[in-house]
């Protein structure tokens, strides 16, 4: 007869658990260098300075969709660091470093998830991989941004993180909203994917105010996690339901928004997703458009996002790794370098005198 003390109960569908490096182990690693730190450190601050409008310049969160490839990652970084510096006065210029890739249905979840990209998932060696890029890339003078995607990853790379997005479809996620609260980091909360506003405000205002959770301390431990709140959340606008949502008008209603909820009118415009209707070559026209309206006396808008790679466009990711094309997306389709380049180039230029530096924070 079967007795019931013997019935399974619990990890029922769990294949095994797999130990990982607690955060400690990691970054007694790979510590973080002088150079790195120097750079989070200034970087935070002058993005903390435009933030509370003390530093007048338009921050820029440039660089590929997901990173699969380090060596044309650093390539990749290394000549946005070059023009980071030459446009300096009037852009402050992060570089987009997203390992964690939210999935609407299934696919390649990112470099920390499954490195080597063939299902193997080994996020053990993903995760040290990614604080190893994020150094090489903050030790060359830039800053970098990411997705806050997975709850423990902060306790891995955080340190080396400027600016922090919480995506459409985790927008609405109390887990996401509690992280936040805690992150070291401004943080930019996407509308939904319907284009929704409210869930975005919600999020900025929940985030605001202190928390306490189940998390991971730095030895690996479950801990309660108790944070003070994050006064530096704000909006970004990457459309919604197929349809733009950088327009002047649509621009004005974010701006109520935020305001009915007592919160500072700060808004970052995502150039691509729906804003480009998900074609790349669409996203110099939402920059130019942007620009224009900050010419012509737009205040709130603080900050782009632009997905920019070496090469343009997207490729499947082959069954021979061998095959793929150095410096080209293998998840949302991209604008190339040159185009980066003139795009950045144009903004500054128009922005000259409009959104000069007022801190005297220099771009690290």
């Amino acid at each position: 007869m079967h007795s019931l003390h013997s019935e399974k109960l619990e990890n029922i569908n769990v294949a095994a658990f797999d130990t990982m490096p607690t955060p400690r182990e990691l970054h007694k690693r790979l510590p973080i260098s002088d150079p790195a730190r120097a750079t989070v450190s200034s970087a935070r601050k002058a993005l903390n300075a435009i933030l509370d409008r003390q530093d007048r310049r338009l921050f820029a969160v440039v660089g590929p969709c997901s990173i699969h490839d380090p060596v044309a990652g650093l390539d990749y970084a290394r000549r946005l660091k070059a023009l980071a510096d030459e446009v300096a006065d009037t852009l402050f210029i992060i570089m987009r470093v997203y390992f964690e890739k939210p999935r609407t249905t299934v696919g390649w979840k990112g470099y920390i998830n499954d490195p080597d990209m063939d299902d193997s998932f080994r996020v053990d060696v993903g995760m040290e991989k990614a604080r190893d890029f994020l150094l090489q890339v903050n030790s060359l003078g830039l800053p970098t941004g990411t997705e806050a995607l997975d709850p423990t990853s902060p306790q891995y790379l955080g340190d080396l993180i400027t600016w922090n997005a919480i995506g459409a479809r985790t927008t609405e996620s109390q887990t996401h909203r509690e992280m936040s609260s805690g992150l070291s980091t401004p943080v930019g909360f996407k509308n939904g994917t319907s284009g929704d506003l409210g869930v975005a405000v919600n999020a900025i205002l929940s985030a605001s105010r202190p928390h306490s959770f189940l998390g991971m301390d730095t030895d690996g431990r479950v801990a309660i996690v108790r944070t003070t709140g994050n006064p530096y959340g704000h909006m970004v606008l990457r459309g919604g339901d197929g349809k733009p949502n950088y327009d002047t008008v649509s621009i004005t209603l974010a701006e109520e928004a935020l305001q009915k909820a007592g919160l500072p009118a700060n808004l970052v415009v995502d150039c691509s997703h729906a804003n480009s209707f998900k074609k790349p070559e669409m996203q110099p026209l939402v920059l130019a458009d942007v620009t224009n309206q900050i010419r012509a006396g737009n205040r709130s808008i603080i900050g782009v996002m632009i997905e920019s790679n070496i090469e343009a466009g997207s490729q499947p990711i082959p069954a021979d790794l061998k095959q793929l094309r150095y410096g080209c997306s293998v998840t949302d389709a991209c604008v190339d370098w040159a185009t980066t380049e003139k795009m950045l180039r144009d903004a500054a230029e128009a922005l000259s005198g409009i959104k000069s530096q007022g801190s005297g924070i220099e771009n690290p």
